[in-house]
């Protein structure tokens, strides 16, 4: 059977593209016609934009014709190109054979019947056997096949044990052959559907866990962009146009609204990232202020001079980190002293070279913390306290200059310091001296012996009459 050509096909002739190709060129040429003379002005403007219009919608028209050429051409090559094409000889020999068939049936003829049916059988064959090769290597794994060559041999393999074997069954006791082949196939059915139920539940689980891990992703760089984001607003908010610290009080309080929103919008990777930065941006630091218009004093070195005592700072974290979790990231350099860490968990936080100085970390968990040379107090350990309510820091003596420890977790906690533990031991209280690598044993509890005199300092004294 011959396939007749399309007449509303949209493959376009070569009379049309000749046509197009014409149209294009003439009107390429009356374009550049309008550039070399001179016209009016609008006039030129018109016929440009007409001419360019026209090139743009033969270009839109070839495109669609070529979208539309291409299914068509690609449905054409699934199993017909891995296919060797029928002869003539083969189709014809395939015709003559069927029409014997038919004669034989027609005639009630067996010999001519049966040969027919054969010649048909043989001829039909040998052209399905290429069609079926293909289907098989495309629909069935390697493993598949070796699956179902070895299951039809131990199919064959059984009942050769049993013809040869001498073993006979009773089928009026054990019932008939259909009944058998009936409950075998129900319990084939049965372990298909489950095995189908299985595949699809694997499938639907590891799609599960890629569209999961597609979010994490997402969710990840969409963070990225965010704090980006707020490094380059920060950036333009507190430097001028030479690059200097320009921070007045109303951009110093934008600064700190913007940055408590975004440690309350991303995870604890995205919070350290923004602490190491704001650390060593310097904006974290009690900077030295003149005395009229608070601008940072330079140091003389290309830095700014730091005042622990009465410095301001560019931002106050204040208690934008209390109850936080900074599990797991990286503080190393950072300086958090004077912050609010009130039941945060800074578990295997890495906090090599942080200042902890007068940071509140009651009820904190520190296990597992790096707390190589992390400062946790100025001066010396005899004279270091934590920070007051009341008496102004030492910087000098130490006096009121160390981090509230009390109750606070140092369980496992990794290169701490001989004066670390002393003042942890001494200012921790019991729960903490419990935790501590190494114990307090010989170390006073500073902590308990100042409530002790407070209380008997507040008591009311009672005098005895005689």
């Amino acid at each position: 059977m011959s396939i007749e050509p399309n007449s509303n096909s949209s493959v376009p002739s070569s009379e049309d593209k000749i046509t197009e190709e014409q149209l294009e060129e003439q009107l390429e040429d009356i374009l550049e016609s309008l550039n070399g003379h001179q016209v009016d002005g609008e006039f030129q403007k018109t016929n440009e934009k007409t001419v360019t219009a026209a090139l743009n919608t033969i270009s839109t028209a070839k495109l669609q014709k070529n979208r539309a050429i291409a299914p068509s051409n690609s449905s054409f090559t699934g199993f017909s190109s891995k296919i060797s094409p029928v002869t003539s000889r083969g189709l014809i020999a395939t015709v003559i054979a069927i029409a014997i068939t038919l004669l034989g049936v027609s005639l009630n003829n067996s010999i001519i019947g049966i040969f027919g049916i054969l010649l048909t059988l043989m001829l039909s064959g040998a052209i399905l056997l290429p069609w079926l090769t293909v289907v098989v290597r495309e629909w069935l794994t390697p493993q598949q096949r070796s699956l179902m060559i070895a299951i039809s041999g131990l199919v064959v393999a059984i009942v050769g044990i049993l013809k040869f074997a001498g073993l006979r069954i009773n089928w009026d006791a054990s019932g008939t052959l259909a009944d058998w082949f009936g409950a075998f196939g129900q319990i084939l059915i049965a372990v298909i559907a489950v095995y189908i139920a299985w595949r699809q539940y694997v499938i639907s689980k590891d799609l599960t866990i890629q569209q999961n891990l597609l979010t994490v992703q997402q969710n990840n760089i969409t963070q990225q962009q965010t704090i980006d984001t707020y490094f380059q607003g920060i950036s333009d908010l507190v430097l001028d146009e030479e690059g200097l610290l320009e921070d007045w009080p109303q951009e110093r309080l934008l600064a700190a609204g913007r940055t408590a929103a975004i440690l309350s919008s991303v995870d604890s990777n995205g919070k350290a990232k923004i602490i190491r930065f704001l650390s060593r941006s310097k904006l974290l630091t009690p900077l030295k202020r003149d005395g009229h218009l608070g601008r940072a004093i330079l140091d003389g070195t290309g830095g700014y001079a730091e005042d622990r005592l009465s410095g301001v700072r560019v931002i106050d974290l204040g208690v934008m980190l209390a109850n936080t979790d900074l599990s797991d990231t990286d503080l190393r350099w950072t300086d958090l002293s004077e912050a609010n860490l009130v039941r945060s968990n800074l578990s295997k936080c890495d906090l090599v070279k942080a200042n902890l100085a007068r940071s509140i970390l009651y009820k904190a968990n520190l296990n597992s913390v790096d707390l190589k040379s992390t400062r946790f107090f100025y001066g010396s350990i005899k004279k270091a306290s934590p920070r007051s309510r009341i008496y102004p820091p030492n910087y000098e003596t130490g006096e009121y200059t160390g981090a509230v420890v009390e109750d606070a977790d140092f369980s496992d906690v990794q290169r701490m310091s001989e004066s670390l533990r002393c003042y942890c031991c001494s200012w921790g209280g019991e729960e903490t001296r419990e935790t501590i690598p190494g114990g307090c044993e010989g170390i006073p509890n500073r902590l308990k012996e100042e409530r002790d005199k407070e209380l008997r300092k507040n008591s009311p004294v009672v005098v005895s009459e005689t």
